[in-house]
């Protein structure tokens, strides 16, 4: 537990720094840093490199991290369901996509991420509060907007997995708990969209093999000729513009 939470924090200062950059200059001290090897005297001193050893590990997983507590997981898979549903093969690039993802999610966490900056870094900055108030105020605001996209029968199933005692209200919610949940919400939630976004296009499938095979053509595969039909279809109804804008609307 005390190792997800130094994660998170780690997690925290990567997003509220991004938002540094748009504010008001802030002088933060950078550490000297020395890299040397000497023997274990105390067993503090081997207790300390084992949580050195930790933190170097987690800050590894940090992408991973990232992944796990924002919008991330819902785009990027819808984004899937449209490369997918479209049969471009490799058009657009899933690193093209990837980058779309990464930026929406910034722009949708940007109202928290403003509030993780004002009511914990600034003040943690100033060395008005310590790194356990800290971590309490940072983490307030996301885990609100993991709770707004956190069905309840997905905290129950891991609250009943892990044996906990029923909770009274959300503060009661261990933050362990609450992010294998909202990972679940997101991916049922992005694959109820990817539905609705396969089923035009399998209309498009269907009513030109259809036609393919009443006109006898059968040695002409359906896809020569539907995939240029979803390509302008997808264009004249300005998908990218209409599937941005549901993304984002769904956050709300």
């Amino acid at each position: 537990m005390r190792y997800i939470k130094t994660g998170l924090i780690c997690l925290i200062l990567l997003f509220v720094f991004i938002e540094i950059a748009n504010s008001a200059p802030v002088r933060i001290p950078i550490p000297k840093i020395t890299v040397g090897v000497d023997e274990a005297k105390k067993p503090s001193d081997v207790s300390l490199a084992l949580e050195i050893l930790a933190l170097l590990s987690i800050i590894t997983l940090a992408p991973a991290i990232i992944m796990m507590v924002t919008s991330f997981i819902r785009i990027l898979i819808v984004f899937s369901f449209i490369s997918r549903a479209l049969a471009t093969q490799q058009m657009p690039p899933m690193q093209i996509l990837t980058s779309l993802a990464l930026f929406l999610t910034f722009f949708i966490m940007s109202p928290t991420l403003n509030e993780m900056n004002k009511n914990a870094l600034q003040p943690y900055l100033k060395r008005e509060i310590d790194v356990g108030t800290f971590y309490k105020r940072a983490i307030t605001p996301l885990r609100k907007f993991m709770f707004k996209q956190t069905r309840k029968k997905d905290i129950a199933l891991f609250i009943h997995l892990g044996r906990l005692k029923r909770p009274k209200n959300r503060d009661e919610v261990p933050t362990y708990v609450l992010i294998p949940a909202f990972m679940l919400s997101e991916l049922t939630t992005a694959f109820k969209i990817g539905i609705l976004i396969f089923i035009p296009f399998i209309i498009i499938d269907l009513v030109v093999a259809s036609t393919l095979m009443s006109m006898g053509m059968i040695m002409l595969p359906p896809v020569m000729i539907s995939l240029p039909l979803k390509i302008v279809l997808f264009v004249l109804v300005d998908g990218w513009h209409l599937i941005t804008y549901s993304m984002v609307r769904s956050f709300h």
